[in-house]
């Protein structure tokens, strides 16, 4: 089944409900209920979720491109690659260059399946290209080819749960309410002294999650600029595509008005030959005729010669 279910993403958008409705039909009939049922219930994508799923179907290479380069810069904020700037810049850089070429293929591909690349639509398919950079190769990503709707790239909060965690999982580090009382509260008594050993620990788990807090929000706010330059590069790669649609449309118009001209050539051209062919008729019939009229001339001119 899952190949069939690939096969209806791949699809032109307007052929995606019958081909379910018949996939659904299909399974029914050799009464496989429950996978019909799943078939039924795949929903149809939205335009610009069916334009990422175009270009993970067609155009794989530059695809992966965006996922290993979100990948690397996900790995760059959340190691000590963090206080190297310029390391994180250049794998910011490569993730944008990714995704631009993917935004121009995806004006080609709406223009193919012929549908305007407003705008909107462009900062849809940019804003669902940068949640799958944001989310790479992780396991629990968006499901690319499959998508039934445009993404948004993810929060704080859920951004941080991506990050990679070093030197520990979370749950290693966290401070019990007891102890988080007994920091806060100056008048509490002191700690028995064999309890001592567990603050470095404490305090390593604090500063883990400060060090990871910061990633992460560096990573919110890189993530914010890539979006809004995707969005730029959307908007501008759309007039692009509304000023050569509207070149195409007046080359269009031309080449129809030429199209008639040249027709009305033809045929006056046409009618101008079979009027010169009937013309060339009535002069080879004057031409005999006149023969005949002097071979009578001649004729009467002996007759009357012999009188």
């Amino acid at each position: 089944m899952e190949d069939e279910i690939d096969a209806l993403f791949k699809l032109p958008l307007g052929e995606f409900t019958p081909a379910r409705n018949a996939l659904a039909a299909r399974f029914r009939k050799a009464g496989q209920q429950a996978l019909a049922d799943a078939a039924k219930a795949l929903p149809k994508p939205s335009v610009a979720a069916w334009v990422v799923n175009q270009l993970y179907w067609r155009h794989r290479e530059p695809f992966d491109r965006l996922i290993e380069a979100g990948d690397r810069f996900r790995r760059a904020q959340s190691t000590q690659q963090t206080h190297n700037s310029a390391g994180v810049r250049e794998h910011l850089e490569a993730r944008r260059n990714a995704q631009a070429a993917l935004l121009r293929i995806a004006t080609a591909v709406l223009h193919d399946a012929g549908s305007s690349g407003t705008r909107d639509m462009l900062r849809r398919v940019a804003s669902t290209l940068e949640a799958l950079a944001t989310y790479g190769s992780l396991h629990d990503a968006p499901r690319a080819g499959r998508l039934a709707a445009e993404l948004e790239p993810p929060g704080f909060d859920m951004l941080a749960g991506l990050l990679p965690q070093s030197g520990g999982s979370r749950r290693e580090v966290e401070i019990s309410p007891k102890a988080t009382r007994s920091l806060g509260d100056e008048r509490a008594p002191k700690p028995a002294r064999h309890k001592d050993a567990h603050a470095p620990a404490v305090r390593s788990g604090e500063e883990e999650r400060r060090r990871l807090a910061a990633a992460a929000k560096a990573a919110v706010r890189e993530g914010e600029r890539v979006l809004r330059a995707a969005r730029v590069q959307a908007e501008r790669a759309a007039e692009t595509f509304e000023t050569a649609a509207e070149r195409e449309r007046k080359s269009e118009r031309r080449r129809v008005k030429i199209e008639k001209q040249l027709a009305n050539v033809v045929m006056e051209a046409d009618a101008t030959r079979e009027r010169a062919r009937e013309a060339e008729a009535n002069a080879q019939q004057a031409a005999l005729a006149a023969e005949g009229a002097e071979r009578m001339l001649e004729l009467a001119r002996r007759k009357l010669a012999e009188l």
